[in-house]
């Protein structure tokens, strides 16, 4: 039974408020998130700022465009230093997304920090060395050039 990190930094030439007032929408992950993945929110009537205890449902197709769904909880919020969601429904058997944002000379520098566990055991692991965590990289290296533009087009 392995657990797996992944972790993410990222200088971001903006104001820690004004890249909090973006992360913090739920509405804002479909733009930072790869076609590929097939990301549709499912929920509705979300908040235009997420909130301790927010629930939100997703269909996503990670692997050979087969989709599934995925749900996960906002459980902590302190806005504008960081927030964790959780999964609560969804591929993993645990995932913990914790998001952190700091003031720095430059702007905010902001961290992700992902722990995970896939399912299946051994073969998760398996999973985990040739499928889930290339994906993951790829999606958050996708992330880093998503908000990257954004930001240096919003200038």
């Amino acid at each position: 039974m392995s657990f797996y990190q992944l972790r993410r930094t990222q200088q971001v030439n903006v104001s820690r408020d004004r890249l909090w007032d973006f992360i913090a929408s739920p509405r804002n992950l479909k733009e930072i998130t790869p076609d590929y993945m097939g990301f549709d929110i499912t929920s509705h009537d979300l908040p235009e700022t997420m909130y301790a205890g927010l629930i939100i449902a997703y269909k996503v197709s990670p692997l050979w465009q087969i989709p599934i769904n995925w749900m996960t909880e906002i459980t902590h919020v302190a806005a504008p230093e960081y927030f964790v969601d959780e999964q609560r429904v969804g591929p993993y058997k645990m995932w913990h997304h914790q998001h952190f944002l700091k003031e720095s000379e430059a702007g905010c520098l902001m961290e992700d920090i992902v722990t995970y566990q896939p399912p299946f055991g051994w073969l998760g692991g398996l999973a985990n060395r040739w499928l889930i965590k290339p994906r993951l990289q790829d999606i958050f290296d996708y992330r880093y050039h998503a908000i990257k533009a954004k930001f240096t087009l919003d200038r």
